[in-house]
């Protein structure tokens, strides 16, 4: 069938920009390699630029002359993913298996960066650019509200996502403004590890922890009573997060008002200090410790209790690694008085670029990759945790996962998201600098909430975010 001189125009073009495509993706691999080569060490600024040069010279990677099509008029949607591992191949399967069933459909993967800071950065520069791909964004759980206030990212409603399958605080963790604006991927908590060859059973309150982990430290011979994150990055806010919500505490309410410097946060934080100063169960190294280092204390027998991600589970029960392979399970961190049990949400969320040119089709994607059957291959191949909460008693699940699926249900379902505010990582800096100065006996821990608390909402009024007390007055 002979075409049309326009459309003549626009094949040749297509097949012109194919070529460009191909050309490009060549220099995007030559570009990884570099990137991974252990003998190169790169920079946060160097790395996103160099990621950015890659998808400039992708000429918007894999998309055609035709707005959103490629030559065969088919609709283009582009996904940000890993390049490497079991989570590039897995994504890889599923979407292949998506694009057979959506032959109207092409995803075209482009590789971004596994560092969330360097992807964070990468998406920035991509959406203040108003740039139409990718399509599709993979976004950190304290993301969303960003991404969203800024107008990068567009609400799913209208899409009619089953919101009551979802566990609610993934739900909750990516609604802004009263609208939903991503779908949570695969969910992360924080849990309790405690050795089992030690102790009979979880603690059910902090003090029960603080006396079990003395006991051990005197007469099992451990080390360490407790361990947890305690230097000076986000990991730290996520862990007084925990101890928080055992008092009955919280960084915001639900209006948005800054409450972190409330008696029940100053008691949750004078509990922490007092772990390190007065009973010693939390050694002081702690408070340089991120989430490997605490890892290993715990493997290598050091601590009986740990608080860490899920991600340490199935690395310590390797004996050729770990002295307490099959010798500890996971819990809820435990509540207080006034409080209750309570587990840092963490995880990851699927949600479509503003400038997309096929919203409809990249929402079939999330729609095809949030759905139960894509989520148990997950879980089984790359072990992450589902987000939906019917499917923790599958028989798959609990061949899948490292935990026992009923366990990991009850840690998140006591998942509390972290503020959700646009300039939540501003604020979490701030916390962090006063948090750690209680920490390491700089300021006493109600000082250090108070002065957080007001640099806190010194800062949501500087961006017109600060909430308006009922008689309409501000703070």
């Amino acid at each position: 069938m002979a075409l049309k001189p326009r459309q003549q125009r626009l094949h040749h073009r297509a097949r012109r920009s194919s070529l460009r495509t191909r050309q490009a993706r060549s220099g995007v691999r030559s570009l990884l390699r570099a990137l991974r080569s252990r003998d190169e060490e790169v920079d946060l600024q160097t790395s996103v630029q160099a990621w950015a040069a890659a998808a400039a010279l992708a000429g918007v990677l894999g998309i055609h002359a035709c707005a959103g099509k490629d030559e065969d008029w088919r609709a283009v949607v582009t996904f940000p993913a890993s390049a490497v591992g079991a989570e590039a191949q897995v994504l890889r399967d599923q979407l292949e298996r998506f694009m057979l069933e959506h032959p109207d459909v092409r995803i075209v993967r482009r590789e971004t960066p596994d560092a969330a800071d360097q992807r964070h950065q990468l998406y920035v520069q991509w959406l203040n650019a108003r740039a139409s791909d990718p399509d599709i964004l993979q976004l950190d759980v304290i993301w969303t509200p960003e991404f969203a206030a800024a107008g990068w990212i567009l609400p799913l409603d209208g899409f009619g996502p089953p919101v009551e399958e979802y566990f609610p605080a993934t739900i909750a963790a990516n609604r802004w403004d009263g609208k939903l604006y991503a779908l949570p991927w695969f969910v992360d908590v924080g849990m309790l590890y405690w050795r089992t060859d030690v102790f009979r059973d979880a603690p059910a309150t902090l003090e029960e922890l603080s006396r079990a982990a003395a006991r051990a430290r005197d007469s099992a011979g451990i080390r360490y009573g407790m361990v947890w994150q305690g230097a000076r990055y986000e990991g730290l806010v996520t862990v007084f997060l925990e101890y928080l919500g055992a008092f009955g505490g919280r960084i915001m309410d639900d209006d948005g008002r800054i409450v972190v410097d409330s008696e029940a946060a100053v008691r949750a934080l004078r509990f922490m200090v007092d772990e390190i100063y007065e009973t010693q169960n939390v050694p002081r190294s702690t408070l340089t410790w991120q989430e490997e280092q605490t890892r290993f204390a715990f493997q290598n027998g050091q601590a009986a209790f740990m608080r860490n991600w899920p991600y340490a589970y199935p690395l310590m029960q390797d004996s050729a690694e770990s002295r307490v392979a099959s010798r500890f399970a996971v819990a809820p961190m435990p509540g207080a008085d006034g409080g209750e049990p309570t587990a840092a949400l963490g995880g990851s969320q699927l949600a479509i670029n503003t400038n997309s040119e096929n919203p409809e089709a990249a929402y079939a994607v999330i729609e095809y990759l949030t759905r139960p059957e894509q989520m148990l291959e997950r879980a089984r191949v790359v072990g992450q945790y589902p987000t939906r909460p019917a499917l923790y008693g599958r028989p798959e699940l609990a061949r899948a996962l490292s935990v026992a699926p009923d366990q990991a249900r009850r840690i998140i379902e006591r998942a509390v998201p972290r503020p959700v505010t646009p300039i939540y990582t501003q604020l979490s800096e701030l916390l962090q600098i006063r948090l750690h100065r209680a920490l390491t006996d700089q300021q006493p821990p109600r000082a250090a909430l108070e002065a957080a608390a007001e640099e806190m909402r010194a800062l949501l009024d500087k961006v017109g975010l600060a909430p308006k007390e009922p008689n309409g007055a501000g703070r």
